[in-house]
């Protein structure tokens, strides 16, 4: 009974509304909400600011909220350990990526389901990093794809796996057609031109913004997108060029009627890591796909795409 409270509890976290929160359980409103009466009485604290509708966590319930997620997320990693010494490893491998690196994500999930025929990934690749490292403290997902967190992250673990370059993306027609006819291109150059970049609020673009900052220039973007998809479908037209991940062309490769040109003066990158959390033992899948990623060289298999 204590762990379907602490599920409802979660749930109502998450959700910050009581229906929903039911939904996401399979369980009635009223049975979701007598659940944490109970369990207010059991540990008599108030959690949950109740009016006519959901209006927030109290102070003790935010915090019994994390040692929910913590408890649930051990005795689902308990679970997965004993399948895994029973039967092999089994269950559900939660992954989350940041878009710029939902390129090289096929490259780890491919050889860990491989190793583990019965495990199955869940892939979530449009996050943002704060949502991605978020999601990793409270064991929504197992582990994340992002750029490599700085300091004041002590409670996740890292695992460097590329450098993330950047290559000019153009059509070979229109604004960008004489740079992209030479080897390479400078940023001043790409800074110059009419750009489809990412949103603004994405961290892929940030890393670009102070690329661009740090050389003293200024792009005017003419279309920001939040979808890598739309981003190539703008270059194809020829009205636009974009600066991209050369990581990306490993799914895309370079797509009929565009070039990517390496991009210098000078060569940025960005230390890419998988991210899981600090705590042990920890989920035995995130453990798995670590060990997978420590046997995988994305960086050697990367730089051989072209505009590398």
């Amino acid at each position: 009974m204590l762990f379907r409270q602490l599920e409802y509890l979660v749930a109502l976290a998450r959700e910050r509304h009581f229906a929903r929160a039911a939904q996401a359980c399979h369980v009635s409103q009223p049975a979701l909400s007598e659940a944490l009466r109970k369990l207010e009485d059991e540990l008599k604290v108030l959690l949950v600011r109740r009016g006519r509708a959901f209006e927030g966590l109290t102070p003790e319930g935010e915090r019994i909220v994390r040692w929910a997620q913590r408890i649930l997320a051990d005795r689902d990693a308990l679970r997965d350990e004993v399948d895994a010494l029973r039967t092999g490893l089994s269950g559900r491998l939660r992954i989350g990526s940041v878009p710029t690196a939902s390129g090289a994500v096929s490259l780890l999930t491919g050889p860990f389901c491989a190793a583990h025929p019965l495990a199955a990934v869940e892939l979530s690749t449009d996050l943002r990093s704060e949502e991605l490292l978020r999601q990793v403290r409270n064991f929504e997902i197992d582990a994340g794809i992002t750029y490599l967190p700085g300091p004041g992250h002590d409670d996740l673990r890292a695992l460097p796996l590329y450098e993330e370059r950047y290559v000019l993306l153009t059509g070979l027609t229109g604004p960008a057609e004489e740079p992209a006819r030479r080897p390479r291109a400078t940023w001043a150059e790409a800074s110059r031109l009419p750009l489809c970049l990412l949103h603004p609020g994405m961290q892929g673009r940030r890393v670009l913004d102070e690329v661009f900052a740090g050389l003293g220039l200024e792009p005017a973007p003419r279309v920001e997108t939040d979808s890598v998809a739309s981003l190539f479908a703008h270059v194809r037209t020829g009205h636009w060029a974009s600066v991209v991940p050369y990581a990306w062309l490993h799914v895309f490769g370079v797509p009929h009627g565009m070039r990517a040109v390496p991009l210098t003066e000078p060569v940025h990158s960005a230390p890419v890591a998988l991210v899981i959390a600090a705590r042990e033992p920890g989920s035995v899948m995130a453990r798995a796909l670590l060990e997978v990623a420590r046997r995988t060289e994305l960086a050697s298999v990367l730089d051989r795409l072209p505009g590398a």
